[in-house]
């Protein structure tokens, strides 16, 4: 298959504006902005460097609407798309079967966006999935949505019914730009073949910069067939979008004021500094404050979890040390997370002795779900390279304060309540021992994609997070069946890469179709999954709060081994295993890392009793937390 050039490459893996000109044309390319997309399909931080050298192509050609699309994608550097074809779509496929773009063909549209995803948060680069009109289309939904809630740049192409038919109920016709309106940054309805490269450059803009988000592009299947002249660099023609990425100077030395002031102050990380690429300064602004770090879920090895500063991951099922390190601050420095309630737990009882900083690229997000004493608007990186200028100058003006009982008593609470397990009284396979295992074998530089589930919170928690991009989930959205699709995606993205799905027996079954895509793509993902015959976190809930009454929670993966993962994942075309007592466990993940041409399945046939703790029941404060079933840990409320 046909790779992209050298040119194309080099241009993508630099800082952009979609557009660049042609070699030659400097002297009429647009001159770059503030926030303007980057080259290629890369997401860079907003306000990085934007200067690229330009793509060597025709500036302009006689091709059709859907040429003009393809040509479109390769001027931006797209190295892959995930797809299927159809009806309305199908004009796209006659032209990208002779283009440098690799297409790889799914099995289910939800699995091209998935793996889109996957791709965008393993290298930083836009995800491009395409589907066909009406149910082609819809079942992009949940991923887009996915892409929505976890700020992810992702770009969905999709075919439309010819504009004469739309609004007549057409065959597969649906108002798929209507219907995702709530679930993207925004969409497009294309209405000429001669405005897709404005619009295709405008959509890996806006996807790519600011908040990063999905942005779909619709483009009936007529305009798809019209002629059109090609003309690339496009002119943009966004005159409302001017994403802040630089603070205002007076909030953050106000910022600076109070955490040097503070006495218990806590570092709140969430996703927004890894997709800023800030982890570098975070490391920095830490360690020169002394402040305690804690890490959302989206934010995992934004901050080493073996750093000593680190407490660990706050909320539902967050360590004890960093939920009351929240919970009994006098200082909450939030940057690029969103006070959502996982982390808050029961809202008017969160952190109530705090003073809030509140730092988010998306002004909409401060003040949201918490008041912010010091709102700030930018980029992390911004807002974290000015915090530690203007606390550099703070600190020498005046002494900081003594944190050393703030540590005393976090230190202690660490000792007291660290995370751990018991190992099942019935002999059966821990899944927490297989997890942590699994991490200590493949090591901090594999990257790791969880489903949804007890089996994401244990990978959160037991999985040592040392680098950034290496914890792939679905946050926000919650959604099984992430992960095959997602761990695809990212494979592809890193192909140098070890790359495991921790999944789930039910999300497993949702989208593990994709495995044939990843054995006739020579994508060698390695999963593992948790099979404990349940759908475990709900089976959780009915045992704390629904009086042990399992109702349709049991698959039948245990009782009737239905399906049998080994012989479906050799169905597949891939390699399956079985793991069933702690003896083999090691030996097992061993034999799965030896295998390098092919993906590689193993049922870890687990007990169906153990449980996710620390827990903070839902609705609940997060003076609730419970660090095991009946221990509700022990505090010194004045020493707090």
């Amino acid at each position: 298959m046909t790779r992209p050039t050298p040119e194309t490459l080099a241009h993508s893996a630099r800082r952009a504006r979609p557009g660049a000109g042609a070699a030659g044309d400097a002297d009429h390319a647009p001159a770059p902005r503030p926030g303007a997309a980057p080259a290629g399909n890369r997401a860079v931080p907003a306000g990085a460097d934007t200067t690229a050298t330009p793509v060597r192509q025709s500036a302009t050609a006689q091709v059709s609407g859907a040429g003009s699309l393809v040509r479109s994608l390769e001027a931006l550097g797209v190295d892959v798309v995930f797809g299927i074809p159809g009806g309305a779509i199908l004009p796209a496929y006659d032209p990208l079967y002779d283009s440098t773009v690799r297409h790889i063909l799914v099995r289910h549209e939800q699995g091209a966006g998935h793996a889109a995803t996957g791709y965008a948060q393993a290298t930083g680069r836009v995800g491009v999935c395409i589907a066909t009109s009406g149910p082609g289309a819809t079942n992009l939904v949940t991923p887009i949505a996915d892409a929505y809630m976890d700020s992810v740049p992702m770009v969905a192409i999709t075919g439309q019914v010819a504009r004469p038919s739309i609004g007549t109920d057409a065959f597969q016709e649906a108002d798929i730009q209507g219907i995702t309106l709530p679930i993207t940054k925004h969409n497009f309805l294309v209405q000429t073949a001669d405005e897709i490269p404005r619009v295709l450059a405008e959509a890996f803009h806006l996807a790519s910069t600011g908040r990063p988000g999905p942005v779909l592009v619709d483009i009936p299947k007529d305009v798809l067939q019209a002629p059109a002249t090609f003309a690339w660099p496009p002119t943009l023609d966004l005159p409302g979008y001017r994403p802040t990425l630089h603070p205002h100077g007076k909030q953050i030395r106000e910022a600076a004021r109070l955490m040097t002031a503070a006495r218990r102050p806590v570092l709140y990380v969430g996703g927004g500094v890894l997709k800023a690429g800030a982890t570098e300064g975070l490391r920095r602004l830490a360690e020169q404050t002394g402040i305690p770090v804690v890490t959302t879920l989206m934010a995992l090895g934004a901050f080493p979890d073996s750093h000593r500063q680190h407490l660990g991951m706050p909320g539902m099922h967050g360590t004890v040390a960093a939920v009351y390190g929240l919970q009994k601050a006098d200082l909450i420095v939030a940057l690029g997370a969103r006070f959502d309630d996982r982390v808050t737990g029961k809202l008017d009882s969160f952190a109530p002795d705090a003073t809030v900083v509140h730092a988010d690229i998306d002004p909409a997000e401060i003040g949201k779900n918490r008041h912010a004493d010091v709102p700030i608007v930018g980029d992390a990186r911004h807002v974290i390279d000015e915090l530690i200028a203007a606390v550099t100058a703070e600190q020498a003006a005046h002494p900081a304060a003594d944190l050393a009982d703030w540590w005393t008593q976090l230190d202690d609470l660490r000792a007291r309540y660290p995370l751990g397990f018991e190992e099942p009284s019935d002999g059966t396979l821990s899944p927490q021992h297989v997890i942590k295992r699994l991490g200590e074998i493949a090591g901090p530089d594999a990257i790791y994609v969880a489903g949804v589930g007890q089996h994401q919170m244990w990978a959160s928690q037991f999985i040592s997070y040392e680098k950034p991009n290496t914890w792939l989930n679905s946050g926000g959205l919650g959604t099984m069946g992430y992960a095959v699709p997602a761990a695809m995606g990212a494979k592809v993205g890193k192909p140098d890469t070890t790359v495991w799905a921790v999944d789930g027996d039910g999300c497993f079954q949702m989208t593990n179709q994709e495995l044939a895509t990843c054995a006739l793509e020579g994508i060698p993902i390695k999963v593992a999954v948790i099979n404990n015959g349940n759908l475990g976190m709900v089976r959780q809930w009915q045992t704390l709060f629904y009086g042990e009454r399992y109702s349709n929670t049991e698959l039948g993966t245990h009782k009737h081994r239905i399906p049998d993962f080994v012989k479906l994942a050799e169905a597949l075309g891939c390699i399956g295993l079985r793991c069933e007592n702690a003896a083999d466990v090691d030996k097992t993940i061993e034999a799965a890392m030896a295998i390098t041409d092919a993906p590689v399945v193993i049922d870890f046939v687990v007990g169906k009793d153990a449980m996710v703790w620390p827990m903070v029941a839902a609705g609940t404060s997060n003076d609730e937390i419970m660090f095991a079933r009946g221990v509700r840990p022990a505090f010194d409320e004045d020493d707090i």
